[in-house]
């Protein structure tokens, strides 16, 4: 996208002869996998939407996201003959529900552009001297610039070429880089219990936690809830509660000594009392039914015997035994099962590195550098990072844009 812009026209000047040097030897590899190969390009919200969802840093990217808006997203890419459609919760996916399709479209208009890229070159060095920049590529020739974008992306999915280099870049010029942190990544508990549930998935629970006197950069509340669904892995929880989840705790994470102590409602559409009076129905229904196959009736079974053992029940238990105390007792832990969250999964498998090129450091209107003149950066080098559902494709395609654009006209 920065390349696009850079080399585009449309602004009633001539583009600038732009050059993108990929590690890869073909582009867009990161671009694939995101929205599970199906590309969720951008939110369908307002821009101020979008970057209050970024917390503090948003102020940082309002402007960017102002001046190419999640409508303007989906514009330029019908413009190109690809068609985009909303889900019910405004994710944005190509109508074609094919990544490959959103990375074509890209490809193909950048070289209609003249933009030329130079593929399974990895670059060794960036510097400056006088007007002008030395890229140094391992064993060729140096490669001279005016202007550089960095848009090297952050540590996560290594294998697509997300490495780091653009912190060591970006450091050369004396840029302060943020700890790169796992972000929207698996989280880890400390319960074993979670691997015998392994694969077994919820579509809708919450997920509270409590930070105690510390305080996220995402929030200035102490409790933090999450929503969606929940998937049990082999070593903890995923899925898009989890995933959100973690962008809260992975500042706080790993802390064997301290976990963070969270608990999930497993049936979070139905509220304590109403749950109560299910149960209770069931009982003055089902009184020779065995309470394993009534809480069965609200949560998986594999969950269900989970439940069933953490309060010490015998399978024979009948509905009609089930006396008040354990009922509150079964009831609490339907609506607050306690987990602690002892780390991340490694930031290789996040989807999102948290962290990067400080903003303070950035002109927020430009995406240039305040530190060195001519050097840019856009997407997820940057400090930034956004929850699940398209916000992070549209930092990238605004940030993109945003940097194409300035560095272009600025030649």
């Amino acid at each position: 996208m920065a390349a696009i812009f850079s080399a585009s026209s449309a602004t009633g000047k001539t583009g600038a002869r732009t050059m993108v040097i990929e590690a890869n030897k073909s582009p867009g590899q990161k671009l694939l996998l995101t929205g599970g190969g199906r590309c969720n390009l951008t939110h369908l919200a307002a821009a101020q939407e979008i970057a209050r969802a970024f917390g503090p840093k948003g102020r940082f990217l309002s402007y960017s996201l102002h001046k190419f808006l999640p409508t303007d997203v989906r514009q330029f890419f019908r413009k190109y003959g690809l068609e985009s459609k909303v889900d019910q919760t405004g994710c944005v996916f190509p109508a074609s529900d094919r990544a490959s399709d959103v990375r074509d479209v890209l490809f193909t208009e950048a070289k209609k552009l003249g933009v030329r890229f130079i593929f399974s070159t990895k670059v060794k060095s960036i510097a400056k001297h006088g007007e002008y920049f030395t890229i140094g590529r391992a064993a060729r020739q140096k490669i001279l610039a005016e202007k550089v974008i960095i848009a090297t992306g952050g540590l996560s999915y290594p294998p697509t070429g997300s490495t780091g280099d653009g912190y060591k870049f970006a450091r050369h010029f004396g840029h302060t880089i943020i700890e790169p942190r796992a972000s929207l990544v698996p989280l880890v508990t400390h319960e074993k219990w979670p691997s015998e549930l392994a694969g077994t998935s919820l579509d809708n629970v919450k997920i509270t936690a409590s930070f105690g006197k510390k305080k996220t950069v995402l929030s200035r509340v102490e409790g933090i809830v999450t929503a969606g669904a929940l998937l049990f892995t082999h070593d903890g929880i995923s899925g898009p509660a989890a995933l959100e989840m973690s962008r809260f705790a992975t500042d706080f994470l790993p802390n064997e000594k301290k976990p963070l102590k969270i608990t999930i409602d497993l049936i979070s559409d139905i509220d304590e009392t109403e749950l109560e009076r299910m149960i209770l129905k069931q009982i003055s229904e089902h009184s020779k039914k065995t309470v394993a196959n009534i809480l069965a009736e609200m949560v998986p079974r594999r969950i269900s015997q989970i439940l069933y053992r953490q309060l010490n029940l015998t399978a024979e238990l009948y509905a009609n035994q089930l006396n008040k105390d354990i009922r509150k007792k079964l009831l609490h832990l339907l609506k607050a099962t306690p987990l602690s969250i002892v780390r991340t999964r490694p930031i290789a498998e996040a989807m999102v590195t948290r962290g990067g090129v400080s903003t303070a450091e950035i002109e927020s209107k430009t995406m240039e550098s305040k530190i060195c003149r001519g050097l840019y950066f856009a997407g997820e080098v940057i400090d930034v990072d956004g929850p699940c559902g398209g916000y992070n494709l549209q930092m990238c395609w605004s940030t993109g844009a945003l940097a194409g654009l300035s560095a272009g006209q600025s030649k």
